[in-house]
C-alpha cells in the first residue's frame, strides 16, 4: 500500500484557533516575498554553466550532511550510498540502487527537519504526491530523472522559479573564483555572489597551512612570512572577492576567542608556527588574533563579518580518514562569548561601520551571553538558528530566549546555510511560518499589535537580512 503525500496548508501553526488564524494571516503576507540567501554553500558552477542536474542521488543525497549523518548513525555505510572511500574499497555505483536504499530508510527522518525539507521538495518542486517508501522508490527516481531533463529544472530556471533575489556561495580564500567570473560575464541577470572564507589561510592546525601561505604570497606578490606582508596579502584577496560581489566574510572557528597582540608578539607567533616550533595553544591564539585582524579589515573595506563558532569539526577520525570532511561528523561544543569576544569588541564593538553576525551551536548561550551582547554593542547582530537548530523547535527557542533582551532588530534575518539547492524554498518557508507563529503568540497575549506583527513579519523574512548583509 502506498500513502499519499501532501503538505498541510497550516503546517507548523499552533492548534489554538486564534493563534493559528493569526499565524495564517501573517504568513500570507510574507509567503511570496523574494528570497535572500546571504549565506550558504551551493556550487557556483551550477549557475556558471547552467547544466542539467544528474539525478536524485547526486542532487539530493550526496551534498546533504544531514542525511548522511542520520543514515550512518543507523548503520548504513557511506559506501552503500555511493561515496568513494579513500582506500579504494568497493562502493555502490548504481544510482537507482542507492536511491532504493535511501527510500528503505526514509522512516528514520520522521520528525526531523530533513523530512520537512525533503517532502517540500518532492511536492513543490517535482509534483510527487505519494510518500517515499520502498514501494515508491522507483517512481521517485524516474519522476525526478525525467524532470531534470527539462529546461525548467536547470539551475538558473529553478533560481528564478524559487524567487531568489540574491544567493551567496562560500569560497576559500585561495579560490580562483572562475565560476563567479563566468556568471558575471554572462547575460543572466541572477545575482549569485561569493563570500570570503579565509579558514585555509588563518588556521595553523590545518596540515596545508604552510603551503597555503606560500600560495597566498604567490597570488598577491607579498611576503607572507612577515606579518605586514601576510595582512596585505589577505587584504588583496578580500578586494578580489569584493570585485566578485562579496559583501561578507565567514569564519568557521572552533571557539569565539579573539586576541589583541602587539606587532612584535604576532610576528613571533607567526615565526614559531611557520618554523614548526609552535607551542601548545599557539594555533588557537593565532586564530584568535586573526578574528580581530579581520574585524579591523572589515572596518576598512565594509565587508560584513560572520562568525560560526562552536563546532568540533570531523569528530570521528575514522570517518575523516576514510571519506574526508563534511560527511556529518561535526558535533556542537560549549562556547564562551562574553570573555572570548572582549578583545575584539574593545577595538571595534562600538563602531557604526562594522557588523559582526554571530552564529552558535550552543543554545545555552542565547539568553546568558549572546542576547545581552547584541542588545548592547552596536556592531553585533545575532545570526539565525544554525545547523542542528535550524528546525521548528530550534527557531522558537531562539526567539523566546533572545527577543526580550536583544529585540528583533539586533538579529540578522534568516540564512539557509545549505549545499542542497532545492531545499532553499523549503527552509525559508519553514522559517517564515515559525516567525509568524511567534509573532501571532505575541499578538494573542497582548504584547504586540497586529499592524506591528505584520511589519515585523516582512522585516524578519527580508529586510533584516538585506540590511545586515548590505545587499
Amino acid at each position: 500500500m502506498t500513502w499519499p503525500l501532501r503538505l498541510d496548508a497550516d503546517r507548523f501553526f499552533p492548534a489554538d484557533p486564534a493563534t493559528r488564524s493569526l499565524s495564517r494571516w501573517l504568513f500570507a503576507e510574507v509567503e511570496r516575498v523574494p528570497i535572500l540567501s546571504p549565506h550558504g554553500h551551493c556550487d557556483p558552477a551550477w549557475f556558471a554553466f547552467d547544466q542539467p542536474f544528474e539525478d536524485a542521488v547526486s542532487l539530493l543525497l550526496w551534498p546533504d550532511h544531514y542525511i548522511l549523518r542520520l543514515l550512518f548513525s543507523q548503520g548504513v555505510s557511506l559506501e552503500s550510498l555511493g561515496l568513494r572511500p579513500h582506500d579504494d574499497a568497493p562502493f555502490e555505483t548504481d544510482r537507482r540502487a542507492i536511491w532504493r536504499r535511501f527510500a528503505g530508510h526514509y522512516q528514520l527522518f520522521r520528525g526531523t527537519p530533513s523530512r520537512i525539507w525533503l517532502d517540500h521538495v518532492f511536492v513543490e518542486v517535482f509534483g510527487i504526491r505519494v510518500r517515499l517508501e520502498p514501494e515508491t522508490a522507483d517512481t521517485y527516481f524516474d519522476a525526478i530523472s525525467a524532470a531534470l531533463e527539462k529546461a525548467a529544472f536547470q539551475p538558473r530556471a529553478l533560481f528564478e522559479r524559487f524567487g531568489i533575489e540574491v544567493l551567496a556561495t562560500t569560497e576559500a580564500a585561495l579560490d580562483p573564483l572562475k565560476h563567479h567570473a563566468a556568471i558575471r560575464a554572462s547575460d543572466w541577470p541572477g545575482r549569485v555572489i561569493t563570500t570570503f572564507r579565509p579558514d585555509d589561510i588563518v588556521d595553523p592546525d590545518r596540515a596545508d597551512f604552510g603551503t597555503n601561505l606560500e600560495r597566498l604570497g604567490e597570488l598577491t606578490g607579498e611576503n607572507t612570512s612577515q606579518w605586514s606582508g601576510y595582512l596585505a596579502a589577505i587584504a588583496a584577496r578580500r578586494a578580489l572577492f569584493r570585485a566578485h560581489g562579496a559583501t561578507a566574510s565567514d569564519h568557521g572557528h572552533p571557539t569565539a576567542r579573539t586576541a589583541d597582540l602587539s606587532k612584535v608578539e604576532v610576528q613571533a607567533l607567526l615565526d614559531r608556527i611557520l618554523s614548526g616550533r609552535a607551542e601548545q595553544g599557539d594555533a588557537e591564539l593565532f586564530r584568535a588574533q586573526m578574528l580581530t585582524e579581520m574585524a579591523l579589515m572589515a572596518c576598512d573595506d565594509g565587508m560584513v563579518m560572520q562568525l560560526h563558532a562552536g563546532s568540533w569539526r570531523n569528530h570521528n577520525p575514522w570517518l575523516l580518514r576514510r571519506f574526508g570532511p563534511d560527511k556529518g561528523a561535526d558535533i556542537p561544543t560549549r562556547t564562551d562569548y562574553v570573555d572570548a569576544l572582549k578583545p575584539l569588541l574593545d577595538r571595534v564593538g562600538t563602531r557604526s561601520d562594522f557588523t559582526l553576525i554571530l552564529f552558535t551551536l550552543d543554545e545555552s548561550a542565547y539568553a546568558r551571553e549572546l542576547a545581552p551582547l547584541a542588545g548592547h554593542y552596536p556592531s553585533l547582530r545575532l545570526g539565525a538558528p544554525w545547523w542542528f537548530h535550524d528546525s521548528p523547535e530550534g527557531m522558537l527557542r531562539f526567539r523566546r530566549q533572545t527577543t526580550e533582551t536583544a529585540g528583533f532588530y539586533n538579529t540578522a534575518g534568516f540564512t539557509d546555510d545549505t549545499r542542497a539547492f532545492l531545499s532553499i524554498p523549503a527552509r525559508h518557508n519553514l522559517a517564515r511560518r515559525i516567525d509568524c507563529v511567534y509573532l501571532a503568540e505575541l499578538v494573542v497575549t497582548g504584547r504586540l499589535d497586529e499592524d506591528e506583527a505584520a511589519e515585523l513579519a516582512i522585516d524578519l523574512a527580508y529586510n533584516l537580512a538585506k540590511t545586515a548583509y548590505r545587499l
